[in-house]
């Protein structure tokens, strides 16, 4: 009864079912699968100027972030990426407006004209000022706001921390500098809350260029205190003590690891350039998968490490990747299929379209929200009006 294929099957559901039942106990979420789901929306991103699918991106990557959020300061991350795209909206707005390309007919303002020399021909400063200029970098501004908005999400859901006890033993040096430059948005989040929360309870301005330039050397110090206490910690813990290894397995590691970060990079540049053609990345980011993967396994014998409770891979991790990764896929395929119906209409200006198979599969990424557990101390709804609340009485109070 045991070898039964029919009680086998049986076996694999109830533990799926067990799996996906424990994704309301409070517990960390792996930060590479966070990171995955992340890079999926901003993949998809990358391939369409459509306003409506960028603005359901940022939607969903919103309501992921609020939903699942930890309690840290570090998890504050969204709100500043999403003020950064903001800013690049209006810059790539101002500078078509400076430096139009001269497309369209339908002219709204006309600004003095900067006469050039012959040598910067094709280059022009002011001039007409017209609407299809001006929807074009505003699509293509949104698009850029969009894929900064999925990396805020990465940073207010996925633990730096966590994600450095993650990285593969071989990498582990690489990976401190890359989760210090990482981690840089979000400790910097954290320092400033921390400073302008330290000078409302004084009683002081928490708003404004002079609070502003009372904060910089607070922040700075922080940062600072929290580099050396790092190194300290580090070298207490042995940091850098590597094992034996054989010249030749050196040598075959370093150029298997050469040719995967090649391979990773051709293939990722391939699926994001929609101008590369298509039968060029999958096969260079799997080629390259598979070299990293096998170079990272021989290079990480060298690296004596031990984990202390590493996070689990289980059913909540895969199936965030995988709502992750829809998108990526639907927005892959229907530019290769029908590429207009992601574009942004602004030559002539045209009412916009919403395609029904990318916008389904943006909303699968809503379910990362609901399938994966909540993180320890995950803040309520009740506990963020409060704190709200706090903070309207205290800005009334001052």
């Amino acid at each position: 009864m045991v070898d039964d294929p029919a009680w086998r099957w049986i076996a694999v559901s109830r533990r799926t079912l067990h799996a996906l039942g424990d994704r309301a106990q409070p517990r960390w979420t792996h930060p590479a699968a966070w990171w995955v789901w992340a890079l999926g929306l901003a993949t998809a991103a990358s391939r369409t100027t459509n306003p409506l699918l960028l603005a359901m991106i940022i939607a969903v990557a919103g309501w992921v972030v609020a939903r699942r959020r930890p309690d840290a300061p570090w998890s504050r991350s969204f709100a500043v990426f999403l003020r950064l795209g903001f800013i690049v909206v209006a810059f790539r707005v101002l500078f078509m407006v400076f430096f139009g390309s001269g497309i369209g007919a339908h002219v709204l303002l006309t600004l003095p004209e900067v006469p050039l020399p012959d040598w910067a021909a094709g280059i022009s400063i002011g001039g007409p000022i017209t609407a299809e200029e001006l929807l074009l970098a505003l699509f293509q501004g949104l698009a850029l706001a969009t894929m900064l908005a999925c990396l805020g999400a990465a940073n207010s859901l996925a633990s730096p921390t966590r994600l450095l006890a993650s990285v593969p033993a071989a990498l582990y040096e690489i990976g401190v500098a890359v989760v210090v430059a990482m981690t840089f948005a979000p400790q910097l989040v954290g320092g400033v809350t921390r400073v302008r929360t330290a000078r409302r309870l004084r009683g002081r301005s928490h708003r404004g260029v002079r609070a502003f330039a009372g904060s910089v050397m607070p922040v700075l110090e922080g940062a600072l205190e929290r580099a050396v206490d790092l190194a300290a910690a580090m070298d207490a813990r042995g940091y850098g003590r590597t094992g034996p290894i054989s010249r030749r397995l050196r040598i075959s590691s370093a150029a298997l690891l050469l040719i995967g970060l090649l391979g990773v990079c051709l293939g990722v540049y391939s699926l994001l350039d929609a101008g590369t053609p298509g039968n060029i990345g999958l096969p260079a980011l799997c080629a390259g998968a598979v070299a990293g993967i096998v170079g990272l396994a021989l290079a990480g014998r060298r690296t004596v490490r031990t984990r202390y409770r590493p996070d689990p891979w289980a059913m909540p991790e895969i199936l965030l990747c995988v709502t992750g990764l829809v998108p990526a896929v639907a927005m892959v395929t229907a530019s290769l299929i029908d590429p207009v119906s992601l574009v942004g209409q602004s030559t002539p200006p045209a009412w916009l379209g919403l395609p029904l198979v990318p916008a389904v599969a943006i909303a699968c990424a809503m379910l990362a929200g609901v399938l994966t557990p909540p993180p320890p101390g995950a803040p309520s709804l009740r506990r963020l009006h409060a704190e709200r609340a706090q903070d309207a009485v205290t800005e009334v109070a001052a």
